[in-house]
């Protein structure tokens, strides 16, 4: 089966320097790196690894300014909204899907997100050849959620790797991942 990892919102505003800093975000960083270092050196060739990044207008809907609940966040163009550099090695233009451009959409699945070129994040699952997604990043009760969710739907065999998520709550983070279980999502 033809394997593929999708790297969730590993962005900085959501790491270290923004007001949505999450918990165990550091550890997620560190752990996805650990993980796509071993890709890198695996023996039967490493698997293409996705980027999913919030990349909001300074006037997105879901800040608070604007109506929405959230702090601004991932605004483009800006520290907050870039991945972290830890990362940034592993990261291929074709392969980095970008969510929440549109200033009246939230989005918290980065299977509604596009590349440059237009593609979606399931357009390019497909196209690779994708069978199985391993997903990990930030964060567990949102954007990890969702885009884990969708990708089951799309009809991929999803695992989620619990050592490289970060949580806005913790007891969030350890309610969904038993409910994301039950729906047939694979937690590792």
């Amino acid at each position: 089966m033809e394997k593929a990892i999708v790297v969730v919102d590993e962005l900085y505003d959501f790491i270290t320097c923004g007001s949505l800093a999450c918990a165990h975000s550091e550890e997620s960083v560190a752990a996805t790196k650990a993980l796509l270092e071993r890709n890198v050196k695996s023996s039967r060739g490493p698997v293409p690894v996705l980027f999913i990044c919030d990349h909001h207008p300074a006037n997105h809907c879901s800040f608070v300014e604007q109506g929405g609940p959230w702090p601004p966040h991932c605004v483009a163009g800006t520290r907050g909204g870039e991945i972290h550099d830890d990362l940034k090695g592993f990261v291929e233009e074709d392969l980095t899907f970008y969510k929440g451009c549109d200033p009246a959409q939230e989005q918290y699945s980065g299977f509604e997100g596009c590349n440059n070129a237009g593609q979606s994040l399931g357009e390019v699952l497909q196209l690779l050849g994708t069978e199985v997604v391993y997903v990990v990043g930030i964060a567990t009760e949102y954007c990890v959620r969702n885009t884990a969710e969708d990708l089951l739907k799309a009809g991929f065999k999803v695992t989620i790797l619990q050592d490289c998520l970060g949580w806005v709550d913790g007891e969030g983070h350890k309610n969904t991942l038993p409910e994301l279980a039950r729906e047939g999502i694979r937690i590792k």
